[in-house]
């Protein structure tokens, strides 16, 4: 089997912190192969940068995937150029867009492709239709003698993303859904062989709203007037993942288990 682990997305300081303190034991508990992650939140909250990028990679993840939210620090760019193989950006973006929507990961004698995708409900951007690109993906790597296919689902709606997992089932080995930071209870492999969970959640702050400060949200509610976000960056932190067992001879989950660890910082 094919060990893999997925991190939900990581949120500021405290979900690099959280991660730092955790991936090391699980790793070796779990006897991992293959680390992913969702960064589009790195940098406090909001995008990444090398430094952010380079701490995490150096804690043990392998692969990065992102979001709407991977371009709003300035040098996004130097990002993409610097760690061209460690991080992708959804590959339903337009073609103009920098870096690469998609990855073939070596993984002893197996390969993967790992896929990031956006979903289009919800979301103020005219983004180009997931399902479609995913079929000219796929079809791309066809004769390609891969073990596994993850794609990482950055979206919305719990309705796209469930509708996604099945039109997915039987040709992918996992859709995970990430984006909205809190985890749902839906993990379970799917008719066909696909594992599947609508939002595996975040790494980051608890006592958050989503990551954010939970007064200044709160204040918002209230006042429905603009406030500025901050990171929450004190206090417990949580870990939400997703394991996963794929057979690379068959390419379908045979495992996927819901992770999830509080720690103090």
């Amino acid at each position: 089997m094919i060990k893999i682990l997925f991190i939900g997305d990581i949120v500021g300081r405290l979900g690099r912190e959280t991660v730092k303190k955790v991936l090391p034991n699980l790793k070796k508990e779990k006897e991992i192969d293959f680390v992913i992650a969702n960064a589009e939140n790195l940098a406090h909250g909001m995008g990444v940068t090398e430094k952010t990028v380079a701490e995490i990679l150096e804690a043990g993840v392998d692969l990065l995937t992102s979001g709407n939210h991977l371009w709003d620090k300035k040098d996004y760019q130097g990002v993409l150029e610097k760690h061209p193989e460690a991080i992708i950006r959804p590959v339903n973006y337009p073609p103009e867009v920098p870096g690469k929507g998609y990855r073939v990961c070596k993984i002893g004698g197996s390969k993967i492709l790992v896929l990031n995708l956006i979903g289009r409900v919800f979301f103020p951007d005219d983004y180009d239709c997931p399902f479609r690109k995913v079929d000219e993906i796929l079809e791309e790597f066809k004769n390609e003698n891969l073990g596994g296919i993850i794609v990482d689902f950055h979206a919305e709606a719990t309705s796209e993303k469930n509708a996604l997992g099945f039109y997915l089932d039987g040709k992918v080995s996992a859709v995970i859904g990430t984006h909205t930071h809190i985890p749902t209870e839906d993990y379970r492999i799917l008719p066909e062989g696909t594992a599947y969970v609508t939002d595996t959640g975040m790494a980051g702050p608890l006592d958050s709203v989503l990551g954010v400060k939970k007064e200044i949200i709160i204040k918002k509610f209230l006042t429905q007037m603009p406030q500025h976000f901050e990171v929450q960056d004190e206090g417990e932190g949580i870990f939400n993942a997703v394991y996963l067992e794929i057979d690379p001879k068959t390419k379908k989950a045979k495992k996927v288990e819901k992770i999830k660890k509080t720690v103090k910082l």
